[in-house]
């Protein structure tokens, strides 16, 4: 029997971000056209939970990475390497300090890189009784959407392969910006405000993408590749920005003085990231190709015990043909 033959990882990223891009685009597509974007279709998206971006925008994202990372890997690392993707995505028992530290610093940081901001001061507030009682739950609903959609395929799928081969901060330096694109045709939707949006608003959006990326990187690293802590703190970064930010600063703009606050906070927090690790970010490889190693190495030694159990069953079933 032929051997199937893999293809090289640098192939099955390619392949990866380009199904990744245009299952989401084409997804998008309707979305972006509609008289909630561009206005080309004369179609209106309806809203589902307060929000057309409920059907415009979801679908897509489910479609594209997390459908890509599984496609890619069973196509390129069969059922071996399916099981060590799904294993990072059920590596929850990392310590409760770790939740509790995602939960709590996320919004600590991004106050503290608002108050620099134009007219911050001028009518700040606490967050309401009603906006406290509602960002647990829409904490765990942005868990299950942004985070689910999202992260099984950026850290999980592409991040262990791109810090295997260039290095943690390379590697996350290769994916911020191509996961921030990943966002681009949004900016043309009611997501980002249009038609009153900027192009330096979509190129602030990919530089604050490489920083959370450097910091997800991280995270993702420090915790044993845990999927469910990037999951957490994509959906806790989503969750303050939509909910609690715009009522404890309303006289600023959801949207871009948001972004203003994301780059801030997350360019700093990254800065500190990469001087306090010097570059290795949580990474524990010892070399730029420690984890496929790894990986391979496990994927041999299930296949040889496969081949084991197989040739046992054959001798087996020979003496007892012969007796």
């Amino acid at each position: 029997m032929t051997a199937l033959v893999r293809p090289p990882i640098r192939h099955a990223l390619t392949v990866y971000f380009t199904l990744a891009f245009a299952l989401t685009w084409l997804a998008w597509l309707p979305y972006v056209l509609s008289e909630t974007g561009l206005g080309v279709l004369p179609i209106r998206i309806p809203e589902v939970l307060g929000s057309t971006q409920t059907l415009g925008l979801l679908p897509g994202a489910y479609l594209g990475p997390i459908t890509a990372a599984f496609v890619v890997t069973a196509l390129t690392e069969g059922r071996s390497g399916l099981r060590r993707w799904a294993r990072r995505l059920v590596r929850w028992r990392v310590g409760a300090w770790w939740y509790v530290a995602i939960v709590v610093a996320v919004p600590a940081v991004a106050v503290v890189a608002t108050l620099p901001l134009p007219g911050a001061w001028a009518d700040a507030r606490l967050p309401t009784v009603m906006v406290l009682a509602a960002y647990l739950p829409v904490l765990l609903m942005q868990v299950v959407t942004s985070g689910l959609a999202e992260e099984p395929g950026w850290r999980d799928f592409a991040q262990p392969r791109l810090q295997d081969r260039f290095g943690p901060l390379a590697g996350s330096l290769i994916l911020g910006p191509l996961w921030g694109a990943w966002h681009l045709p949004l900016f043309f939707s009611d997501w980002a405000g249009w038609p009153d949006v900027r192009w330096s608003m979509a190129v602030e959006f990919v530089v604050s993408s490489v920083f959370l990326s450097i910091v997800l990187t991280w995270v993702f690293n420090r915790t044993g590749q845990s999927l469910p802590a990037a999951m957490l703190l994509h959906a806790n970064v989503n969750t303050v920005f939509s909910l609690a930010w715009p009522a404890m600063f309303p006289s600023l703009d959801a949207f871009s003085d948001s972004l203003h606050a994301l780059t801030i906070g997350a360019g700093a927090t990254a800065a500190v990231l990469v001087v306090g690790t010097r570059g290795r970010l949580g990474y524990r490889g010892s070399g730029p190709n420690a984890t496929g190693e790894a990986e391979a190495e496990e994927a041999e030694a299930e296949e040889a015990a496969r081949d084991a159990t197989a040739g046992g069953a054959a001798i087996v079933q020979g003496s007892r043909s012969r007796s």
